[in-house]
């Protein structure tokens, strides 16, 4: 049974790599409200080559988890995976509106390392106030434009979502309810794992704000895996109203109104997707294939355990040498890859000619990892924090104990079903 009487609701469906999380909330007097929540540890392959089999098992799943939570509307907001979206910035000079569309896309075919009528492109403006519109174009604003208009000409079926203020600009779908669903999914995730970019270097260098050009956040995803997304939802007999980045989720669960800039590491299971926030929009995203289930594979290797003894020691021991020095050594060493990415987004950042990076904040399955935080703190000189999710929703206080263990891997669930609340 649901916690709460029904009322215009919504179900944040997170499905990962191993497991689907769920959330409903309900708007109480303008705050989300906790209605019920569920998840299950399942493989979803979302990027698996059988997509009519796969598709009708994860919608399965995802009606078994309602079913089981009481859940009790069917409007649905979900997340696409980190890896599988491209997010940066460019710089354009100020124009109008009407040519804004093909020069952004002309852009973005510089950056993006797959065909561009192959993605779904979404765009916000960042500084928009701060910019005025010129009556003339300049030399470089008619150059832009008339190449884009020129290449905009040669495919005038490629989509392409513009800005509108009014919108929170992370809806990735579409018109691509008629799609087939059993197209060949060509996009290679492992590119979008270098931040859908071959040398992010080169473009965050040319994306500093001096205050003359719009400054543009750029998120593309692939059709196909949009168009599956869809026929998941379709098959679970769901409404789908909007498809996300998970990155902005975790932004509205983690940091509400915190304008800082926070970067958020996400360590799952089987990855660790690291994102910078800045000014409550994601700028950076950067992901990796290691994470809670790496950490326990090393500790069963190196001191000849299985699994469930394996995980014992992580959870018991994690970083703190109090009682046994090999377990947190051999954890400290697991963790290398993903604290390398996090210097690495920290470069990257630093390239971009911004402010320092306030804290960090650690959520995921793997954010209750003993001493993590503090060993996390002392290596890279900023607070560190485990991100609650709930602070922001109504919720029986009985349930804190519960809700405060699992808080961690409902982040981006929470963040999309308080979207539209």
């Amino acid at each position: 049974m649901g916690l709460f009487s029904s009322v215009s609701s919504y179900i944040g469906v997170d499905i990962g790599t191993s497991s689907i999380k769920l959330v409903e909330l309900e708007n109480f007097k303008n705050q989300a409200r906790l209605k019920t929540y569920g998840y299950a540890d399942v493989k979803t392959n979302v990027l698996s080559t059988n997509i009519e089999k796969n598709n009708d098992q994860v919608a399965k799943y995802i009606n078994f988890i309602m079913n089981k939570a009481n859940v009790q509307t069917k409007q649905v907001i979900a997340a696409l995976p980190t890896f599988s979206v491209f997010n940066f910035i460019i710089n354009l000079p100020p124009m109008p509106k009407k040519d804004l569309d093909a020069a952004i896309k002309w852009e973005a075919k510089k950056f993006i390392p797959v065909p561009i009528d192959e993605m779904i492109l979404d765009w916000k403006i960042l500084n928009k106030k701060k910019i005025k519109i010129p009556k003339n174009k300049s030399a470089e604003t008619q150059n832009i434009i008339k190449e884009a208009t020129a290449e905009e000409s040669k495919n005038n079926k490629d989509e392409i979502k513009s800005d509108n203020p009014t919108d929170k600009n992370q809806d990735l779908i579409q018109n691509l309810e008629d799609r087939p669903s059993n197209e060949e999914n060509k996009f290679d995730d492992k590119q979008a794992k270098t931040s859908g970019v071959k040398d992010p270097s080169k473009v965050l260098g040319q994306n500093k704000d001096d205050g003359k050009n719009y400054r543009i956040l750029l998120t593309a995803a692939p059709k196909n895996l949009v168009a599956r997304y869809i026929d998941i939802f379709k098959r679970a007999k769901l409404n789908l109203l909007s498809l996300e980045t998970e990155a902005f989720a975790l932004a509205r669960a983690l940091m509400g109104n915190d304008t800082s800039t926070v970067m958020i590491v996400d360590i799952g299971a089987t990855t660790a997707d690291i994102c910078v926030i800045e000014d409550s929009v994601p700028i950076l995203n950067r992901g990796i294939d290691t994470g809670g289930n790496h950490i326990t594979k090393t500790i069963m290797n190196s001191m000849n355990v299985n699994k469930d003894r394996a995980e014992q020691f992580k959870r018991d021991f994690g970083l703190s040498s109090i009682s046994n020095k090999n377990v947190p050594d051999v954890i400290q060493r697991s963790l290398n890859s993903i604290i390398n990415e996090i210097k690495y987004v920290f470069e990257l950042y630093r390239r971009q000619g911004n402010a320092q990076i306030d804290k960090i904040i650690i959520t995921g399955g793997s954010a209750f990892l003993p001493s993590l935080t503090s060993y996390l703190s002392e290596l890279l000189k900023l607070p560190v924090v485990i991100g609650d999710p709930w602070d922001r929703i109504i919720y029986p206080l009985d349930l804190k104990p519960v809700l405060q263990e699992i808080g961690p891997r409902m982040a981006v669930s929470i963040g999309l079903a308080s979207r539209d609340i």
